[in-house]
């Protein structure tokens, strides 16, 4: 019985994370209108990573082979946003490389830095599913509210 109480628990768990950390597409005509809910800036700028990954590809089948690290700045959390975003579209179709997992650490001195250890693999077309071509993330509809969890919401060009 405890063995079952704690698979139990820790299925539950994972579940309430799973719900603290999320994104949703919202009504757009022609773009991809995302909006990621997380308790904090760290997993707000990872699941907003992951949703511009899952936006091209399909995330199941990738391997956690190699690591990268990115290093993205800007002079503000919108500006950071819109970097960030960029510096994942360029990573995954540009230099061909799947993401599955993000490290997020966020710093702010003089203006906002993130530094990031992603994991995955080469982009295989086949394999990963390839779904749509993003050309760029925008400033448009761009928001970034911070009270009790963290809301994002940004456009991607597709």
């Amino acid at each position: 019985m405890p063995l079952r109480l704690a698979v139990y628990f820790n299925s539950l768990i994972a579940e309430i994370h799973k719900k603290s950390m999320s994104y949703k597409y919202l009504e757009h005509s022609t773009d991809a209108f995302i909006e990621v809910k997380a308790k904090n800036l760290e997993e707000a700028f990872s699941v907003a990573g992951k949703s511009v990954v899952e936006t091209i590809i399909d995330l199941r089948n990738i391997q956690e082979i190699e690591k990268k690290n990115i290093k993205v700045k800007g002079r503000n959390l919108q500006n950071l946003l819109y970097n960030w975003l960029e510096e994942i579209v360029t990573i995954t179709i540009t230099d061909g490389f799947a993401i599955s997992n993000f490290s997020v650490n966020i710093k702010k001195n003089t203006e906002y830095e993130i530094i990031s250890t992603v994991s995955g693999e080469k982009l295989d077309l086949e394999k990963h599913n390839f779904k749509v071509e993003i050309k760029s993330p925008t400033f448009h509809l761009m928001e970034i509210k911070e009270n009790d969890e963290v809301t994002m919401r940004y456009l991607l060009d597709l």
